[in-house]
């Protein structure tokens, strides 16, 4: 397997500090807003990584923080008039919501920088015992001319980093380069009893902390988008190398850039779109297949036209898996067909082989689709014979686990699609509004439109919903627990 590590620019051969295993950190989101489809790419890509990581045999320690006390989090619970705490905790919740829907599994820990207090301290006193770090009325700076790696991540030298440094009016920093490990408490922000006195953690600093704390001093694999080179990993990989006389991480691994219709996305452009947006026009999964289908290095334009393709790409995904199905069930087993099997070795060696390839997921899932293809191949027209059962059979099993890397659960989906009768969805989306192709989603967008109607007192919209989904076959039952749907 061959990884392209940013800090050398080249593909290497991925070789673990312990065999077997991955110690791999992401850094996390800043908890003040939903996630933007920005956002979204980097978490489902890394959750890719991770899972075929696994597929691949690692046993691996994913950690993925939240950055839970920042200014923006500050600013955001001054005008709304509530804590930090509160701020965080609301978009905690938010946050889980929204990767649940993509499909996106936990980590094995996620880290919050208010429960790492202790941890970050103590590596700020090693660092301004060592002379890397220097006090100035409560607040802790980072002496980056002492490290003599400075840059080596983003490849800049330092002279050049220098120059392009802003530099603040009144500035009590020794370098304008110089950056904040601890800040001196103000009025109405949280702080935290320090050597230095009431103050908080800087932002780079809470990374180093909880990836130490939890993964040790020298990781794996860093992963993130390619706007946190620099200063964000810069600043990590000093702090750490400095505090702990080791390297700081093996393998950096940065997404480029989503840009939306050809722009970077903005909010004074209004093309910002959060994921909460989208997943409610189109089936999250359909976002999540489209995030995860360009290569994690190249820059990926968000577009309607985009996500159309991506609809239709699980469309066929799960229309050739039910086609298997049915035919599994209208055929018994027998001897195997030839051809559908060497199909089947050969999508998985492709498939293997592109991800190993520094996880070309574009090449990966076009060996998934030229079996998509044979199978269609191999059951259209037929009539049930038991010959190529076994293959059809293995071709289930390879397809719903290859997908499975992806995050997308083809078995669920073809079960979910057999739930309730198609015409759901086309209910659903003259009534509720609803966009997606998932009949169970349908049902619940026609469940909460009745509910809502019901409120309202809309009677005769709530019984529009109630006679639309009994020609379905669908009956609507009120119970002590809620709403509940039978079909008939």
């Amino acid at each position: 397997m061959k990884i392209f590590n940013d800090m050398d620019m080249q593909l290497e051969e991925f070789q673990p500090i312990e065999p077997g295993k991955v110690k791999m950190y992401a850094c996390g989101p800043t908890v003040y807003n939903y996630i933007h489809v920005g956002n979204a790419r980097p978490i489902v890509i890394f959750d890719v990584l991770r899972r075929y990581l696994e597929y691949r045999g690692y046993e691996v320690t994913f950690v993925q923080n939240f950055t839970d006390v920042d200014d923006k989090i500050i600013k955001r619970a001054n005008e709304e008039g509530v804590t930090s705490d509160q701020i965080a905790e609301k978009y905690i919740a938010e946050y889980w919501k929204d990767v649940t829907a993509l499909g996106v599994r936990p980590a094995t820990v996620h880290p919050k920088a208010t429960e790492n207090i202790g941890p970050i301290i103590k590596i700020i006193k090693t660092l301004v015992e060592k002379g890397y770090a220097y006090e100035v009325n409560g607040d802790v700076y980072y002496r980056t001319l002492k490290f003599t790696g400075y840059g080596k991540l983003s490849h800049q030298p330092i002279e050049d980093l220098q120059s392009g440094a802003r530099i603040d009016v009144n500035d009590v920093k020794e370098n304008p380069l110089d950056f904040a490990l601890w800040k001196a408490a103000k009025p109405g922000e949280p702080s935290w009893n320090s050597p230095w006195g009431a103050g908080r953690p800087g932002w780079h600093i809470e990374c180093s902390a909880m990836s130490n704390r939890y993964l040790g001093k020298t990781i794996d694999i860093h992963c993130g988008g390619s706007d946190l080179t620099f200063p964000h990993h810069e600043n990590e990989i000093a702090q750490s190398e400095c505090a702990n006389n080791a390297q700081f991480v093996k393998y950096w691994l940065h997404n480029a850039y989503l840009l939306i219709d050809k722009e970077k996305m903005s909010k004074s452009l209004g093309n910002f779109l959060t994921v909460r947006d989208v997943s409610q026009k189109v089936n999250p999964l359909v976002l999540r297949f489209f995030l995860a289908s360009v290569h994690y290095r190249s820059p990926l334009n968000f577009s309607p036209e985009g996500l159309e393709q991506a609809k239709a790409a699980l469309e066929r995904l799960n229309n050739c898996y039910a086609d298997m199905l049915f035919a599994l069930e209208n055929r018994a087993a027998g001897e195997a067909d030839k051809a559908l099997r060497a199909a089947v070795k050969g999508s998985e060696e492709g498939f293997t082989a592109a991800m190993d390839d520094d996880f070309n997921a574009p090449a990966a899932l076009g060996a998934v689709f030229t079996l998509v293809g044979d199978v269609n191949s191999a059951i259209a027209g037929k009539e049930p014979t038991a010959a190529d059962v076994p293959a059809l059979i293995a071709a289930r099993d390879s397809i719903a686990e290859l997908m499975g890397v992806f995050g997308i659960d083809v078995v669920a989906a073809t079960a979910e699609g057999d739930a309730y009768p198609a015409e759901v969805v086309d209910l659903a989306a003259e009534l509720a509004g609803y966009a997606g192709g998932n009949a169970t989603e349908a049902v619940e967008a026609l469940v909460a439109l009745r509910a809502e109607a019901r409120a309202s007192k809309d009677w005769a919209r709530a019984d529009a919903v109630r006679d639309g989904m009994a020609a379905l076959g669908l009956t609507i039952k009120d119970t002590p627990q809620g709403p509940q749907v039978e079909m008939a």
